[in-house]
C-alpha cells in the first residue's frame, strides 16, 4: 500500500487530487496539510510515505530533502502550470508534475516514484495546445463577474463568502454559478475548480480576476 501525503495551500486541489488517487486499490491518502509545519509532522509520522509538495508552500528545499530523505520518503514537487524550476533543484526530488497533470498521469507518477523511478512531467504539445483552446473557448463565454467567481471558488470561498466579496446576495451568487456549470460543463463547485486548474488560459484569467478584487477591497 503506498501511503501519500498531500500538501498544498489550496484546499480544492488537495481535494481534486485525493479525489483521483483514492480511487486506487494500492493508495492510501494518510495526510493533507496547508502548511509547512503540519507537512514536516506528517513525515515524521508516515515514514515511508510519497509526499506531493506543492511548490505554493514556499517551503526551503534543501531542509525538505534532508528532512524527508533519511525517514524513506519520498517526494514529488507540484509546480504551478506556468512555472520554471531550474534544473539543479528539479534534482532533488523524486518525480516533478505540474497542477494541470492528468489523473492518470498523476497516478503512474505516484505509483513510479513509490518503486524507485524518477519521473518528469513531459507536455505534449499537441494536447496542451487543444486543452488551451477548450479554456480559451470557455474564458471568452464567461462574463467578467462570472470570471471573479470562478476565482474565488478556485480559492475555496463559499456562496456567502463570494456574495460578501462582490457586494451582492447569496441567491445572485447561486444565479450566476448555475450559468457558469452550464458554461463550463461541470455539474459542482470541486469540478469546476479542477477545470479551471486544468486549463492554463482559463486559470490565469481567474488569477487576474482575483487581483481585481483584492485591489478593489484594500
Amino acid at each position: 500500500m503506498n501511503r501519500l501525503i498531500l500538501a498544498d495551500n489550496q484546499a480544492i486541489f488537495r481535494a481534486g487530487a485525493a479525489r483521483v488517487l483514492a480511487l486506487e486499490d494500492d493508495m492510501r491518502i494518510v495526510a493533507q496539510c496547508e502548511d509547512a509545519a503540519k507537512l514536516f509532522s506528517a513525515i515524521d509520522s508516515f515514514r515511508g510515505s510519497v509526499a506531493l509538495v506543492s511548490t505554493s508552500l514556499n517551503l526551503d528545499v534543501a531542509a525538505l530533502v534532508s528532512h524527508t530523505q533519511p525517514l524513506g520518503s519520498r517526494v514529488i514537487l507540484v509546480t504551478e502550470n506556468a512555472e520554471h524550476v531550474a534544473e539543479e533543484i528539479a534534482q532533488l526530488f523524486d518525480g516533478i508534475v505540474s497542477r494541470n497533470v492528468p489523473g492518470p498521469d498523476l497516478v503512474d507518477c505516484v505509483r513510479r516514484v513509490a518503486r524507485g523511478q524518477r519521473y518528469l512531467q513531459h507536455s505534449n504539445v499537441t494536447t496542451m495546445h487543444a486543452a488551451d483552446n477548450v479554456g480559451a473557448r470557455v474564458r471568452d463565454r464567461l462574463t467578467p463577474k462570472e470570471m471573479q467567481i470562478v476565482s474565488l471558488i478556485v480559492q475555496g470561498c463559499k456562496n456567502k463568502e463570494i456574495a460578501h466579496q462582490l457586494g451582492t446576495k447569496e441567491q445572485v451568487i447561486k444565479n450566476y454559478l448555475r450559468s457558469i456549470y452550464d458554461k463550463t460543463g461541470v455539474s459542482d463547485r470541486l469540478e469546476l475548480a479542477l477545470f479551471t486548474i486544468h486549463h492554463r488560459v482559463l486559470a490565469e484569467a481567474a488569477a487576474k480576476a482575483g487581483n481585481l478584487i483584492q485591489m478593489k477591497t484594500a
